[in-house]
């Protein structure tokens, strides 16, 4: 069985409330929601939350809270990994027989079936722990700099100051959509950026994280251009 457990705490603290907030005309949580019903690879859709307006607004769009996440796993330093571990391990002491756990994230409205199919079959096909959404950053990383306290600037890689930004290496990071992952993988806590695992690639103009007012402020802009229905 392949189950998708989505994590919706409900202790936001950037963007209060976010996962129920409305976008695009319906609870953001609602848009991960329908997207992995959609894609017909779930036997079942989890939601994985401590808060009981986000469990409600779940079942109304055809998700299951069949547990209350733990208060230790629902403060503002619990990991996804530990938030898996907790689901997967629920799952197999109700007896479920588990295939592959996919993380959906709660803020993910640009996901598509096509991204979850492939990561499906990498899975399946290869040795892997993990197959995640990755994106590339629309500008070299190792161009960046910092500022400090009184105004100065500091490169983080002051050795690439004089490298071409074509010669300069290319650079990926977590698009924030999904991450499959084999039952074993989630309760070891494997590293996911490692060896194990393997990414299916997002153009950058797709991937949004979400974490910010001004990253909600882009998504709505991608949204009246993509489409988020």
């Amino acid at each position: 069985m392949n189950v998708a457990v989505i994590p919706a705490r409900g202790g936001s603290k950037r963007i209060p409330r976010k996962n129920v907030r409305v976008f695009a005309g319906k609870p953001m949580i609602a848009h991960s929601i329908e997207r992995a019903l959609e894609s017909r690879l779930f036997e079942r859709v989890i939601i994985s939350t401590d808060d009981e307006e986000i469990s409600r607004v779940a079942r109304d769009y055809g998700a299951e809270v069949p547990f209350v996440r733990p208060a230790d796993l629902s403060d503002d330093h619990a990991g996804v990994t530990e938030v898996l571990a907790h689901a997967t391990q629920y799952l197999l002491d109700q007896g479920t027989e588990l295939a592959a756990v996919c993380c959906v994230y709660a803020t993910a409205p640009f996901m598509r079936t096509e991204d979850l199919e492939t990561g499906l079959a990498l899975l399946q096909a290869g040795d892997l722990n993990f197959v995640f959404s990755a994106s590339t950053f629309s500008y070299p990383i190792f161009r960046a700099f910092t500022q400090n306290a009184k105004g100065e600037l500091e490169m983080l890689f002051p050795e690439h100051f004089p490298t071409r930004s074509q010669d300069l290496p290319e650079a990926m990071h977590d698009a924030a959509q999904f991450c499959w992952g084999r039952p074993e993988a989630w309760l070891s806590r494997a590293r996911v950026f490692a060896k194990g695992s393997a990414v299916v690639r997002i153009p950058h103009w797709r991937a949004q994280d979400i974490d910010t007012e001004d990253d909600w402020a882009r998504a709505e802009l991608m949204a009246s251009c993509l489409g988020a229905e």
